[in-house]
């Protein structure tokens, strides 16, 4: 049966265990993701607490990351997601992100409603990818997709 959450508190400290057992095991997520038979970005926002995971994909989770089996059950339940509880983010990868909302956050919204109408871009039929590239101009450049179903509104 899945189970969901009242409140952040377990999954925060479910998502610290993690990542000082993914330290201690000098790990990647690629290798994380790798034993969850899942993509890079659903497995570390599962991990950090932001998904359930599946239940073939969290005992192996659990076991590369050598937690218990409380872990597992709890990576499997349905978070409260968020990850930012005061809003505007102090962390300056998370708050350069904001920023980018800020600056385009409108031009996003015109330029998909122009595209594809009233609607939203889902963030559950979603897939997410970063990727290093060079720089032409010296140096590297991060190249993000955010790749969400339309979802278009509907009159009722």
């Amino acid at each position: 049966m899945l189970h969901a959450q009242a409140t952040q508190t377990a999954r925060e400290a479910l998502a610290d265990r993690a990542v000082e057992a993914k330290i201690a095991r000098n790990l990647s997520w690629k290798q994380i993701a790798e034993a969850s038979g899942l993509s890079v970005a659903f497995t570390t926002a599962a991990v950090l607490g932001q998904h359930p995971l599946p239940e073939a994909s969290a005992k192996p989770v659990a076991d590369l990351l050598g937690l218990d089996d409380d872990a597992v059950r709890l990576l499997r339940t349905v978070p409260v997601r968020g990850s930012m509880p005061n809003r505007i983010p102090t962390d300056p990868t998370m708050y350069r992100f904001y920023e980018m909302l800020q600056v385009y956050g409108t031009t996003l919204k015109a330029l998909v409603h122009e595209e594809f109408g009233d609607g939203i871009i889902s963030a559950i039929n979603f897939r997410l990818d970063v990727k290093k590239v060079a720089d032409p101009e010296g140096g590297e450049r991060a190249v993000i997709t955010l790749d969400g179903k339309h979802l278009p509104a509907k009159p009722f």
